[in-house]
């Protein structure tokens, strides 16, 4: 992540850019309730860091939202939507909440296994995917789906997703 700098003024911990969205967030809350703005923040830096947070990325927004630390890695690490590891450029994540699962959610994770050639959990060799389960994304009626970045993917078949990976980079 650049323009961040871990020692000085508060001011500094990020660059302007970030410093100026980060702010933006904080208005919207009384000035004793900047942990409120701890999710959208931790949106933010996650995108300027190549898709996850780092140790010194969390710590610095503690500093930043004048909260402890583990307030921060607790809501980081509870939420499915942050990573705390390097991952690809794009996020697959499958629904295999029992939905999804009764609607084929196992062949559409087989399928993804086989055409990437990774496992549950990992990342292609050339960084461009990376591979999860989630329990639930909240969208039963059109399983089997998954999140493809911020994307909903709903009433999946193999078909349906080699066209939607084709498509990605495109």
């Amino acid at each position: 992540m650049t323009g961040m700098q871990l020692t000085g003024p508060k001011q500094q911990l990020f660059n302007a850019d970030i410093r100026q969205r980060l702010d933006s967030w904080l208005a919207k809350y009384p000035a004793w309730q900047s942990q409120s703005a701890v999710i959208p923040a931790l949106h933010i830096l996650q995108a300027e860091n190549n898709g996850w947070l780092s140790e010194a990325i969390m710590d610095a927004l503690s500093v930043y939202l004048d909260m402890p630390a583990i307030s921060v890695y607790e809501v980081a690490t509870f939420y499915t939507m942050f990573d705390l590891k390097p991952v690809g450029k794009h996020k697959l994540n499958v629904c295999t909440n029992i939905s999804c699962l009764l609607n084929g959610s196992e062949e559409i994770v087989a399928h993804l296994e086989q055409r990437l050639n990774i496992g549950l959990g990992e990342t292609t060799q050339d960084g461009k995917y990376t591979l999860r389960q989630v329990e639930c994304l909240g969208a039963c009626c059109g399983a089997p789906m998954m999140q493809i970045d911020r994307d909903y993917h709903e009433n999946l078949t193999t078909e349906k997703l080699d066209k939607i990976l084709d498509g990605l980079d495109q």
